[in-house]
């Protein structure tokens, strides 16, 4: 399989709306995902035109998307399979620390704080270079997807 194989057999999202291109490592507890946001981004010519950056929303997006990456990966043998969705439930703490510009790779750490019921708490920080640019507080749970 290819790294977004890998991504796209764990979890529903797909481009344009996908924002993790690979997963770099794995446990029970916690996941180490990239993204490396393509210059040639249509939001790119809106956001700050002639000085673009990436929208806070897009990298909250791309921790949201590797925390669900990582219930999947609670159970190894089970892939993304149309019934049951990742769904957000709960955004608290998110810390912007830096700017994410247009062609920086960023590494994103998930780790799991807590399973209640069928809802995962996790904390999530995206590096570049090393340096923290966002830290959030989120959780996720699953939900029977719309027949």
């Amino acid at each position: 399989m290819t790294a977004i194989e890998d991504v796209t057999a764990l979890i529903p999202h797909r481009p344009p709306f996908l924002f993790v291109d690979k997963i770099i490592s794995a446990s029970k507890e916690t996941i180490v995902t990239e993204k490396v946001f393509p210059e040639n981004l249509d939001m790119y010519s809106g956001h700050y035109p002639g000085n673009p950056i990436t929208p806070g929303v897009i990298l909250c997006e791309a921790i949201f998307q590797s925390g669900a990456l990582l219930m999947g990966k609670i159970n190894e043998d089970t892939t993304y399979s149309n019934s049951e969705v990742p769904v957000l439930t709960r955004i608290t703490n998110a810390k912007f620390k830096r700017t994410v510009y247009p062609g920086e790779s960023t590494e994103i750490t998930v780790q799991i704080q807590e399973i209640v019921a069928n809802v995962c708490f996790f904390k999530g920080t995206m590096r570049v270079a090393g340096k923290v640019a966002l830290k959030v507080e989120f959780a996720c749970s699953m939900v029977k997807e719309k027949e």
